[in-house]
């Protein structure tokens, strides 16, 4: 990942810092070290019937802009349905979970503020073989709640369900 310049950087298509998170391929274009911890942006493939299950961020905002496939995003109490060129927006602090729609694979741009996220799913994830989604397997629970409570979420379901990706 390149270090933050007084005159920017560009990162061509496919580049980034890859990391296989809880079933998806996500690709950090931006993070802390590049933005002054303003913001991180990830580009996100999911597998098709992908699921996160529901959860809390405490300390920041969340959101996502899709540019392929179809998500079912529950935020509080709302549910939309969003495709390519829609934006949902999840506050701090709200219950939100989102899965893909039908058998179709998704994939979007996530936005966090303040930057973090990207510690987190190199944590809680692996760095990927390819930049490719990954294999399903099973996920490990034990770093994933480690992450999680180190990085103030909170996991109000399954974090398996997230991984098995039936």
């Amino acid at each position: 990942m390149t270090a933050l310049n007084a005159a920017g950087y560009v990162l061509d298509a496919g580049d980034g810092e890859h990391v296989w998170f809880s079933g998806t391929l996500m690709s950090v274009k931006a993070g802390g070290e590049q933005t002054r911890d303003g913001f991180t942006l990830i580009e996100v493939a999911t597998p098709p019937r992908f699921v996160v299950p529901p959860h809390i961020h405490d300390d920041e905002e969340e959101a996502f802009y899709v540019l392929e496939g179809q998500l079912r995003v529950t935020c509080g109490e709302q549910t939309w349905t969003v495709g390519p060129g829609d934006f949902v927006m999840m506050p701090r602090g709200v219950a939100h979970t989102c899965s893909t729609v039908g058998d179709g694979s998704a994939r979007l741009l996530q936005i966090t503020s303040p930057a973090g996220f990207e510690r987190f799913i190199a944590e809680a994830g692996e760095p990927a073989a390819e930049p490719v989604v990954p294999p399903p397997g099973a996920p490990d629970i034990a770093r994933l709640l480690r992450a999680t409570a180190k990085y103030h979420k909170r996991m109000l379901g399954s974090p398996a369900s997230a991984d098995s990706n039936p």
